[in-house]
């Protein structure tokens, strides 16, 4: 293993996982055999000589697998944790303000952890050794990897290196929706090891949607269809069991024991709409102020753009405001803080949650908190 971790630190991809000879033996009879202590920088500072194969040989060309670039340390799984960057030869972690969903996007895929869940700045996955990454990263979340995406120190600010960065991918869930518009609609999949499955629609219930949604962050659920409405899933069927879907660490304690087979098919497989909580804050009540989403676990604003009366009508429906009697824009409300969830949304009018509305997906916006929305509502 000395010689592969001199290969991995030489071509900066993290750390020697294994070396095997899982390609069997080449063409060529000529190579070389290599011999290194483990601390040289690169592989021509290890000893070599040339070797000879004969047709008696058993030995195989070596093959090396690396860690790669990028790991989550930490978490309960390789899909949850610190995130740690690799670079020249050693690992660091990375400060709060260097990544965004964009960012993680980019990670998750890379380590094959599926979507980017959440990212989060608190301390649960400890603050980690050696250098912090204080540069930003500035994906546009289609790169293979997170090496690729470019890099440049912070212009307006400083990054709190003594805040690091966690990330959570949809890897590490016990459940997940699938197929819909966005990660809080769609086909019902729970985790059992490193294997997703379906949920049979026999005994699935609006509430067993609601622990779904509480476990996914995504607020709470309006409708539990049945019937494959988000297609057909792959793989085996579960049941729906109470004991499984009572609470969301039910649902955890079955991902780690195992959930009941259940006997239909995948056009049964059952689905969950969820609506993410509203609130109107800076108004003179609780029916009007600037629009913030609670999105998984904080609160942010909504931009203005294509903002109209059919979108504020919902909002006030919704929270139980009447109709809406006006759409403030340009932060009307004052300027809010933190993530801008929702931008260019377009509603009908007739969805039960802003959230159903047409929009690009969760934090896809080009807006300040000066295009926050708002809305006056009836009820005010």
């Amino acid at each position: 293993m000395h010689e592969a971790t001199v290969i991995c630190r030489e071509i900066n991809c993290g750390d020697a996982v294994r070396t095997t000879g899982s390609f069997g033996q080449g063409g060529d009879l000529r190579g070389y055999t290599i011999s290194c202590s483990g601390t040289e920088s690169s592989l021509t500072q290890c000893g070599v000589r040339d070797y000879t194969r004969t047709s008696h040989d058993r030995i195989e060309e070596a093959v090396v697998e690396c860690s790669g670039n990028v790991k989550l340390a930490g978490g309960v799984n390789r899909c949850a944790g610190r995130v740690e960057f690799y670079d020249k030869g050693q690992w660091g972690t990375v400060c709060s303000e260097s990544l965004d969903m964009n960012d993680a996007t980019v990670l998750c895929r890379q380590m094959n952890c599926g979507r980017a869940h959440k990212i989060t700045t608190m301390t649960e996955y400890g603050q980690g050794t050696g250098q912090t990454w204080i540069h930003q990263f500035e994906c546009n979340g289609l790169e293979p990897a997170l090496n690729q995406c470019p890099q440049r120190p912070f212009r307006d600010k400083t990054c709190n290196a003594t805040s690091v960065t966690g990330v959570v991918c949809t890897g590490s869930l016990e459940v997940r929706l699938a197929n819909g518009k966005d990660e809080c609609t769609g086909r019902v999949e729970v985790r059992h090891g490193e294997v997703w499955q379906t949920v049979c629609d026999a005994e699935w219930t609006l509430s067993k949607a609601e622990v779904v949604c509480e476990a996914v962050e995504c607020g709470r659920a309006v409708d539990a269809p049945n019937g494959a409405h988000y297609g057909q899933g792959s793989g085996s069927v579960v049941e729906a069991s109470n004991s499984c879907f009572d609470s969301v660490t039910s649902l955890q304690q079955c991902s780690v024991r195992g959930f009941t087979a259940a006997t239909c098919g995948h056009d049964h497989d059952a689905g969950a709409v969820c609506a993410a909580q509203l609130r109107l804050v800076n108004g003179t009540g609780e029916c009007s102020g600037r629009v913030e989403i609670l999105y998984k676990g904080q609160w942010g604003t909504v931009c203005d753009d294509e903002w109209e009366m059919p979108n504020a009508d919902v909002v006030c429906r919704q929270l139980g405001c009447g109709h809406a009697v006006f759409a403030p824009t340009s932060a009307h409300f004052g300027r809010g803080s933190g993530p801008i969830w929702l931008d260019n949304v377009e509603c009908s009018g007739r969805e039960s949650a802003l959230t159903h509305c047409s929009h690009p997906g969760f934090g896809e916006s080009n807006c300040g908190h000066g295009e926050d929305a708002g809305v006056i509502c009836s009820g005010f």
